[in-house]
């Protein structure tokens, strides 16, 4: 009774083991889609994409009119300082306690084209003196125009206004290429699995094969059919069989495993995976692919990029150089009162001129070795762009014209696979009616698993081919669109 409540215990466990892992059926092209959407490694490019965008915002909100508030609502002084009695001709120290308050309210606009700054304002402040001759006052600026420029100096606002917008462009390339290279990672792991899947199914039928073979074997020894050595090797062949077995049963299991840590999956979710048929023939005209590479690729609007910041350095070490001047000047009204009621009436004009300027006397060279610095780095920059621009046109080629061979690789492959079957399937029944040896079965079943090897291979180069020339073009040669035209970047959202 004991030993049958342990039977139905176990029966139980197993089917409570079978519920909780969950099964799921996938093609490729289901797998790359749910590894742009669900992977861990999708969720960092979309976020790398997002810090971008806002970087891009925050530039194009730098260029609108900004208002800002500034306060001091309160501040209290009670000390002792050092004042000028001009009764007596001389420093004394005295006590004060004071009251202070003020409030500005100014709206600025930088000015792209002279990298100046137009500013409007307007200030009130209140100033409540305490002590033997208790006084109030208030002063205010009800309006004030200003403009602040450096005359000679760095133009920074020129520079963001070339640099930036290429940025974000870049950026939203890079999410495009990241997205490529996510379903050219997940390509790989598919694969992975379907090669550990098929050696697996073919180890097992190899098994059971073996199995039947050498239960023939021992039946046709008994007769004197075949010698004693070969129903020895035929009981090697069963042995070798369940052992490769057992390394194929491991190996399924870490593929399966690594597949579904990839897409963010119950690590005990058992995938079945369904090769993809024969591609449709595509034919890439390498000249087309490279065109697409020079307008799409972000590792060259990088390197645009190198070279504007590298020639942004050297106009600002150039400049930086020389004499530096500046102006600011503001034209407004102001007014001082006892009361609040008085501060605005009748204001006076204001106006505010300053020129100031900073002229390098001696140096020492600092600041010419700083710009023939600055410039050799841009020569440095000019030269590595150009060696990784003709680094990436001739990875194109290459990736374009091995995948052009793969397609007939292909096809070639799927034949010796076909004949292959036919040929063990032959190779076996004519073992079994004696008219075949042992030797001949072995060899056919092992040109069996190379093919099935090949074909799986021929297939993965292909797709891992496709998606590479997709990830450094981003264009997709087998619709004729641009990846850039399939995907929306407003508001920051990214939708297929």
């Amino acid at each position: 009774m004991k030993k049958r409540y342990g039977i139905i215990g176990a029966a139980l466990c197993c089917c409570l083991m079978m519920q909780a892992q969950q099964r799921i059926k996938l093609d490729l092209q289901e797998t790359i889609v749910l590894a742009n959407d669900s992977s861990l490694e999708s969720f960092r490019k979309q976020n790398m994409y997002l810090s971008g965008y806002w970087q891009y915002r925050t530039y194009k909100a730098n260029r609108l009119p900004s208002l800002t508030l500034n306060m001091t609502p309160a501040q209290y002084n009670r000390d002792i300082t050092k004042r000028y009695d001009s009764e007596q001709n001389l420093d004394i120290y005295r006590s004060q306690q004071s009251f202070y308050a003020r409030g500005n309210l100014a709206i600025r606009q930088n000015f792209d084209l002279t990298g100046g700054t137009f500013f409007v304002d307007s200030e009130l402040g209140y100033m409540r003196s305490f002590g033997e001759r208790a006084t109030t006052q208030f002063t205010s600026v009800p309006v004030r125009l200003g403009y602040a420029q450096s005359l000679v100096g760095y133009n920074a606002f020129k520079w963001e206004r070339r640099i930036e917008p290429l940025k974000y462009e870049k950026v939203k390339k890079e999410f495009i290429y990241n997205a490529e290279q996510v379903s050219e990672q997940a390509t790989t792991y598919f694969f992975g699995l379907a090669m550990a899947q098929a050696e697996y199914n073919l180890a097992k039928e190899n098994s059971v094969s073996s199995d039947r073979l050498y239960r023939i074997g021992v039946q046709r020894h008994k007769i004197a059919a075949i010698s004693q050595a070969d129903l020895l090797t035929l009981k090697l062949d069963v042995v070798n069989a369940r052992n490769t077995l057992q390394h194929k049963a491991s190996a399924l299991k870490r593929a399966m495993f690594s597949l579904a840590s990839f897409l963010n999956l119950d690590k005990n979710t058992i995938i079945e995976l369904e090769l993809p048929s024969r591609p449709g023939e595509i034919m890439i005209p390498v000249d087309e692919a490279v065109a697409w590479g020079r307008d799409n690729n972000p590792k060259l609007l990088g390197l645009k990029q190198q070279v504007l910041e590298a020639e942004q350095t050297v106009d600002k070490t150039k400049k930086e150089s020389r004499f530096n001047a500046s102006v600011n000047a503001s034209i407004g009204f102001n007014q001082v009162a006892n009361s609040f009621g008085d501060v605005y009436h009748k204001p006076m004009q204001q106006d505010l001129v300053s020129i100031s300027l900073a002229i390098p006397l001696i140096d020492w060279g600092v600041r010419k070795g700083k710009y023939n610095m600055a410039r050799n780095n841009l020569n440095i920059v000019k030269i590595s762009s150009r060696q990784d621009e003709v680094s990436m046109e001739e990875e194109v080629i290459m990736t374009v014209n091995d995948f052009n061979i793969q397609q007939s690789l292909i096809s070639s492959a799927e034949e010796a696979l076909d004949l292959s079957i036919l040929a063990y399937n032959e190779t076996r029944q004519r073992f079994i009616i004696g008219k075949a040896d042992i030797n001949s079965l072995t060899l056919s079943l092992n040109r069996q698993q190379e093919a099935q090897r090949n074909y799986i291979l021929s297939l993965q180069n292909y797709w891992l081919n496709y998606y590479k020339i997709r990830k450094l073009t981003l264009h997709d040669f087998a619709t004729g669109v641009s990846l850039v035209d399939k995907f929306d970047f407003n508001g920051g959202r990214l939708v297929r």
